[in-house]
């Protein structure tokens, strides 16, 4: 039996709309039948519970005390197929097979790992127990945007490399870097998502342009959304407008990804 995919979502600057990103995939992932993880490793500014409809009253244990050994990677894994509320597009993952590892968002443990810092042996096995415990086909990690040591690690333990950037100069340059540093790590599959491109831009000039700069395909190019703004990370906005241009965008990534399985 072939071992799940870790599949890591970054982003050199912060702003690219790397944890809506991130949660549409693994919710399109578990829509398509997968047994699918998603471990938020942004440990200094955690996020993506938020758009799984969770505040920190509902999330009981969290990555913070697996990394303190206060609890197991069993005991953090919360089922959001038996969790889901009544927003229109979360309430479609009723019933199927995913998990969230979240991150704490109490201040005080927030700063007690930025304070100690991060043991990412015991991180890094976190990920691998993940996968074994829950019988996952994918674990998605929404990591921490430019280049730390706890990034190199997602990186360097990823299948899939997911960089998204913004057709913006700093996030050019910002990208360039980060895929040397894929590059030299080995990551088995590499992929570039184009996030808020202006309605002037022609999609395919800008794909072939992104894909020669940095010899690796563009799997998919989203819209700048007001739409997608208006949302402010209520819903998950792929399953709640799935006909909307940002939507189909993202989809295309997504069957990109289960195409690399």
């Amino acid at each position: 039996m072939n071992k799940g995919k870790i599949v890591s979502i970054h982003s050199f600057r912060g702003g690219t709309g790397k944890s809506n990103t991130t949660a549409n995939l693994a919710a399109q992932a578990a829509m398509a039948g997968k047994r699918v993880g998603v471990v938020d490793t942004d440990i200094q500014s955690p996020g993506i519970h938020v758009l799984f409809g969770l505040d920190e009253n509902k999330m009981g244990k969290t990555m913070n005390d697996f990394l303190h050994d206060k609890a197991t990677i069993r005991e953090i894994g919360l089922p959001i197929g038996d969790n889901t509320d009544t927003t229109e597009g979360r309430a479609k993952l009723k019933g199927k097979n995913l998990w969230l590892f979240p991150s704490s968002i109490r201040g005080r443990e927030i700063s007690q790992i930025l304070k100690e810092g991060i043991d990412f042996n015991k991180l890094n096995e976190g990920l691998q127990t993940t996968i074994t415990e829950f019988d996952l086909d994918y674990l998605f990690i929404d990591t921490h945007p430019g280049l730390n040591e706890e990034t190199l690690l997602s990186i360097a333990t990823s299948d899939i490399l997911i960089i998204i950037l913004r057709p913006d100069s700093q996030d050019l340059q910002g990208t360039s870097v980060t895929v040397d540093i894929a590059r030299s790590l080995d990551v088995p599959n590499l992929l570039l998502m184009v996030n808020k491109a202006l309605p002037k831009y022609d999609h395919a000039e800008l794909k072939k342009d992104i894909e020669e700069q940095f010899s690796a395909p563009v799997a998919g190019i989203l819209p700048l959304s007001f739409d997608m703004a208006e949302n402010a990370s209520s819903d998950l906005f792929s399953l709640r407008y799935p006909d909307h241009e940002w939507s189909k965008g993202l989809r295309s990534v997504a069957q990109a990804v289960l195409a690399l399985g």
